[in-house]
């Protein structure tokens, strides 16, 4: 009769513009697929190209090679007898579109544009690209000469079509879609399709994975179908994290779940199903039906193929399981883990150097690289050549096999105390005792000699000398002392990364990480050009909140016990002379506000788009039980006047890795100018009105 379908999706780590790689990632997918026994195989948003080309996109040669790509795919022997789904850009009409590319034996079935484009917070593709806007509209689409000497076709169909099976029918969506109001499968479905395919290019955010999940379950709840879910995976090339999470469900349920984080850079997932459990779920939905008998047909590419076998009534069908979700705290060991290995191999350096102080955040990116190192060699163990090739070229040893995470961790991370007279021995003993158990191979410095020369060439030209305002000095000076230790310790980072393998007789440089929280970020509460600025940094888009909970789950997972004092210590930036041999200085004290508080500010800001008098708005009746309106006043306005003037330090931000929604970016994300009235004088007036009336 023909029932059962086999379907493969896959997710796959795609690079910007590597070509080659791409092409050999998507052929190796196919390969999984096609001897897994799928008839049909989806792909990631654009994988052809890769999804992260930006304004590459504007280039021809982006085009033309892709389209190079398509060819050898077509030429492959691996994509005969079996549909092959993949994305690329193409240029219709002299209009670029984000397409999915269908075909099968070398015969291109559809080319499909993409309907609903994603433009807020990360994504720009309406810079780039234009929504196909005629619904249910196809038309002739003249092929380049390089694929009609492939195909023998010179023109094929383009537009918003569905494809008729010799068993099924199936139609696609491509990422946005899935989220949009007015989701194309709504009416697909009422047509009579019955697999919904999506490629996406859908980045991690902290707690977001359930969105995702429950969009694609709900799909087919209401509907009936089976839904097929790829997407990109990995670090392509800037600051996002596609995160997996390849699936596929039936009538509401998940048959299918690919892994969110991992090493492997093909991952593909097979399902057998049964088109006859989307049949009887449909039909006894009244509802549905009723609306069916009156929506408008959707143009059908007929294809001579079917998905399932003539005899298949033995043929065992995929039941229905329950995704697992990571908690926050795993996600951040295994996210920014992820993304770290990702931009060490491609960008091939020989490891890390990050600057440990011994405090909450540098500690968080410690531990971050310790369960890269974890994942490296869970992933060897596993079998995984392609990363076992890549951590020998890291480690310049062809023999070399990782199987201990300190031992891996070894060679590939530095850490380094930078003391001052102003470090207490208590942070330098934490900083040394977790590189001991971490297996970091760790360098403790002193750079007062340092900073004595750049204040003496100060004082020998000016004739003054700054001190700090325990020693009778103004703010002023009490800043710029504190400012010049900071940015000598960056200076410090990047030569100790450019020279530290030479004297160890290794080749090779080390990036340098940052440790900047994102609520420090969005405050301003660092040095520009201090250890903040590094090469990249993945707690950037991490609050204080999530990393103490972090810091207390690697505790318990990884049996990091020098983590517990580290917990404990309040954070301290260590610039201002110690009173008694102890820190007297804290971080929250300098910032006039906690780091909870900051928390909400932030997302008051970016989520809740909340100006000044918006944000006192809703924080008098949050706050209510603790704050008096005056209070909220008060903080709200310090909140704001501090944000604004330190909002040009968001200009040379450390590339971050991206984790949350409030995220002060100014990359992409937050778009903001960085020249403010931070007097904010009628904003803060319609505040001190509204306090008056209460």
């Amino acid at each position: 009769m023909g029932r059962a379908v086999t379907v493969a999706t896959s997710a796959l780590n795609q690079w910007a513009l590597d070509f080659e790689g791409n092409l050999e990632r998507i052929l190796r997918s196919i390969d999984i697929a096609k001897s897994r026994g799928a008839r049909y195989r989806l792909g990631p948003e654009l994988e052809i190209c890769g999804y992260g080309c930006s304004d590459h996109y504007y280039e021809s040669d982006t085009l033309l090679h892709s389209f190079q790509v398509l060819a050898k795919l077509l030429e492959s022997p691996a994509t005969q007898d079996i549909i092959c789904d993949v994305g690329m850009p193409v240029l219709h009409r002299n209009v670029r579109y984000n397409c999915r590319v269908i075909f099968l034996n070398k015969k291109i079935l559809l080319i499909r544009p993409k309907i609903s484009l994603a433009n807020a917070g990360n994504y720009r593709e309406l810079r780039w690209f234009t929504p196909w806007n005629r619904a249910r509209h196809v038309e002739e689409y003249f092929l380049p000469r390089i694929i009609q000497e492939v195909t023998g076709q010179e023109t094929v169909p383009f537009g918003d079509a569905v494809l008729a099976t010799k068993d099924t029918c199936l139609g696609s969506e491509i990422c946005e879609e899935l989220w949009a109001p007015n989701s194309p499968h709504i009416e697909m479905g009422l047509d009579g399709v019955e697999i919904f395919t999506n490629s996406s290019g859908s980045h991690h955010v902290l707690r977001k994975a359930h969105t995702r999940v429950d969009l694609v379950n709900s799909a087919t709840a209401k509907n009936g179908g089976i839904y097929i879910l790829a997407n990109q995976k990995g670090c392509d090339g800037d600051r996002l994290y596609y995160d997996g999470c390849a699936m596929i469900s039936v009538n509401g349920e998940t048959v299918a779940q690919g892994s969110q984080f991992s090493l492997d850079d093909v991952e593909v997932l097979v399902a057998t199903l049964d088109l006859e459990d989307v049949r009887s779920y449909r039909a006894e939905i009244s509802s549905r039906n009723l609306a069916a008998s009156k929506v408008s047909p959707y143009p059908r590419v007929k294809v001579d193929f079917a998905l399932s076998c003539s005899d298949d009534v033995a043929v065992p069908t995929c039941m229905p399981i329950q995704w697992r979700h990571h908690s926050p705290e795993e996600e951040i060991s295994l996210g920014p883990a992820c993304w770290l290995w990702d931009y060490l191999r491609r960008s091939k350096q020989a490891g890390f150097l990050l600057p440990l102080s011994g405090g909450i955040d540098s500690s968080a990116t410690a531990c971050i690289v310790y369960s890269m190192c974890h994942q490296v060699c869970l992933a060897v163990k596993n079998g995984n050549a392609d990363v076992l090739a890549d951590a020998r070229k890291i480690v310049n040893d062809d023999t070399y096999v990782p199987e201990d995470p300190r031992e891996f961790c070894k060679h590939i991370f530095t850490t380094c105390y930078m003391a001052s007279e102003n470090s207490s021995q208590d942070t330098c003993n934490r900083a040394k005792l977790l590189a001991e158990q971490i297996g970091s191979y760790h360098i403790n410095l002193n750079i007062d000699a340092a900073v004595k020369a750049i204040v003496g060439i100060f004082s020998m030209v000016t004739g003054r000398t700054p001190r700090f305002s325990v020693y009778g000095g103004s703010s002023r000076e009490n800043l710029a002392l504190q400012n010049v230790q900071a940015r000598i310790r960056m200076v410090l980072a990047y030569l100790f990364a450019q020279l530290t393998l030479w004297t160890r007789g290794m080749p090779g440089g080390l990036l340098v990480l940052g440790s900047a929280n994102v609520d420090e970020s969005l405050r301003g509460y660092l040095t520009k050009y201090d250890c903040s600025s590094a090469d990249i940094n993945p707690i950037g888009g991490i609050s204080k909140t999530d990393l103490k909970n972090f810091i207390q789950y690697c505790i318990e997972n990884f049996q990091l016990t020098a983590l517990r004092s580290i917990m404990s210590a309040p954070p301290t930036a260590e610039l201002e002379p110690l009173v008694d041999g102890q820190v007297a200085q804290t971080d929250e004290a300098d910032m006039g506000m906690t780091y909870a508080e900051l928390s909400i500010y932030g997302k008051l800001r970016k989520i809740a788009k909340a100006g000044p008098y918006s944000m006192f708005c809703k924080l008098i009746n949050m706050w209510k039980e603790i704050c008096t309106p005056r209070e909220v006043a008060s903080k709200v306005k310090h909140f704001f006047r501090m944000y604004s003037i330190n909002r040009h330090k968001m200009t040379t931000l450390t590339p971050s890795y991206h984790a949350e929604n409030y995220s002060p970016d100014d990359n992409r994300f937050d778009l903001r100018p960085f020249l403010y009235n931070t007097t904010w004088s009628w904003q803060f007036r319609c505040i001190d009105k509204q306090v008056n009336a209460l």
